[in-house]
């Protein structure tokens, strides 16, 4: 039989170089982990940026077939999804699409229900965990319940969490709870065991993001109220810029006209302030004169399995998918809202085929996250007005349920998003648009979301709209 120090030999051999004091240890843990009899057991793996997670879990994939195990891979987002894939080489999904299924009932509604987990033997590691939340999205429990209800219903099935507990907590939430070991031992019949990697890789530290996401995150490890400024260290870096309003339009152009790929993102404090950005590179970069068009990017902002019935390869449609719009075929208005129907491209999930659909295009410029309680309420009513022939209210509202303006896609333009949206996932560029001129300090809260900002860069980081304060020498 395997021991413990076994394992972990054949973990440093696969590793291929020395690995840091802190590596090791996260590599002893994992080999206690992987080989115990516990019941349900769970680690937790958190680490700066540039610590070397994504290292371990490669290492991790590669050796499990060693141990008669097999993996999956998760995260929060279709995003983080194809970040996670990229790194590993192997498939991963969302969350929410490995374990929830659409289930028609009787009555003719559709509702979201946990699937039946029918793994033996398997791993699931979740990627980017400090996003999952206590929040309820179906049914009554929570993402964080279901999904460990899930893993654990398997056959012999273990849960590796890994994320950065620095980074911005799920919306709502002061803190992340699927990273915190005792909340997890509290609330959850599991064996828990955690280990935090803080040492940066020197090579990392060439990088003007990852230099300055460390110092940042070391500063957000002081849990003081308040931060003095400057924050920022530019000199040394050619990664990481503070750029001048008359630059800014140019580099724009740059990167959202002339980059075939469009790995670029406008990183904003707001809804407000991210639709004004959509609508000035809309406008002025890609001189898209219509309220949509074909190639336009767009990102749902929530969950939706209308338009995906039927698709083997996308079960339901959740919030925060990013698509392209492939093409328009017409423009509508029905009760008080505008829609469109198109066919879209799911970009994060290359083997899905395009997608028919009808969008709803009040969302795309409204300054709120999707539509307001007020709006749902106005648009349900003046859909349930074409079903009052229904006396049975039950009835009526199962033939509601079916009316495609009903279930119209709520959608954003996907060129500048508010930080939480872009969690999770990473591109080439990121402007980074300054929220803060008016403080002379920063809170906890501001820290954290310059650092989730700052490490969604993977080459370059300009920072925009940022008074002089900011930057140190």
């Amino acid at each position: 039989m395997l021991s413990r120090n076994d394992l972990y030999q054949m973990l440093l051999q696969s590793f291929g170089f020395e690995p840091t004091e802190g590596q090791a240890i996260a590599l002893r843990h994992l080999s206690a982990f992987l080989l115990s009899e516990r019941s349900n057991p769970t680690y937790i793996l958190r680490g700066y940026a540039g610590t070397g997670k994504t290292t371990l879990v490669r290492v991790l994939v590669k050796m499990l077939p060693m141990l008669g195990m097999r993996h999956v891979l998760l995260a929060p987002t279709g995003r983080a999804a194809k970040v996670l894939s990229s790194y590993t080489q192997k498939d991963a999904s969302t969350i929410h699409r490995r374990i929830y299924q659409a289930q028609a009932f009787p009555d003719g509604s559709f509702r979201i229900t946990r699937a039946e987990n029918k793994s033996k033997n398997t791993l699931f590691i979740v990627d980017e965990a400090s996003m999952i939340g206590e929040q309820r999205e179906f049914g009554s429990k929570s993402l964080l319940d279901d999904l460990l209800e899930y893993v654990f219903s398997g056959e012999n099935c273990r849960l590796l969490l890994i994320g950065d507990t620095a980074q911005l907590p799920p919306v709502e939430s002061s803190e992340s709870p699927a990273l915190d070991c005792e909340y997890l031992k509290a609330e959850f019949p599991v064996t828990v065991a955690t280990y935090e990697l803080t040492e940066v890789k020197r090579q990392a530290l060439a990088s003007g993001i990852l230099y300055n996401a460390t110092t940042i995150r070391e500063r957000i490890k002081e849990q003081r109220s308040s931060y003095d400024l400057p924050i920022f260290t530019l000199e040394g870096f050619d990664d990481i810029q503070r750029i001048e309003p008359e630059v800014f339009e140019e580099l724009l152009y740059r990167v959202f006209s002339e980059n075939a790929d469009n790995e670029a993102v406008i990183v904003c404090k707001s809804n407000k302030r991210a639709n004004l950005f959509n609508q000035a590179i809309r406008g002025r970069i890609l001189n898209i004169e219509g309220e949509l068009a074909t190639s336009d990017r767009l990102m749902v902002v929530k969950n939706n399995y209308h338009w995906a019935e039927g698709n083997s390869n996308i079960s339901f449609i959740a919030n925060g998918d990013m698509a392209e719009l492939r093409k328009i075929k017409r423009f509508e208005e029905m009760y008080g809202f505008r829609f469109a129907d198109v066919e879209l491209n799911f970009v994060d999930y290359p083997d899905a085929p395009n997608l028919e659909a009808k969008i709803l295009l009040d969302t795309l410029y409204s300054n709120s996250a999707s539509l307001t309680e007020d709006e749902n309420h106005r648009l349900f009513q003046a859909i349930e007005e074409d079903y009052m022939d229904i006396p049975n209210r039950r009835e009526r509202y199962k033939e509601m349920r079916k009316n495609p303006w009903f279930n119209a896609l709520q959608v954003k333009f996907a060129y500048a998003l508010t930080c939480h949206k872009t969690q999770g996932g990473q591109w080439n560029t990121v402007f980074i648009d300054s929220s803060f001129n008016q403080k002379d300090a920063l809170e906890l809260e501001d820290l954290r979301w310059i650092y989730t900002a700052l490490t969604r860069a993977q080459q370059r980081v300009y920072f925009v709209n940022f008074k002089e304060e900011f930057f140190g020498k």
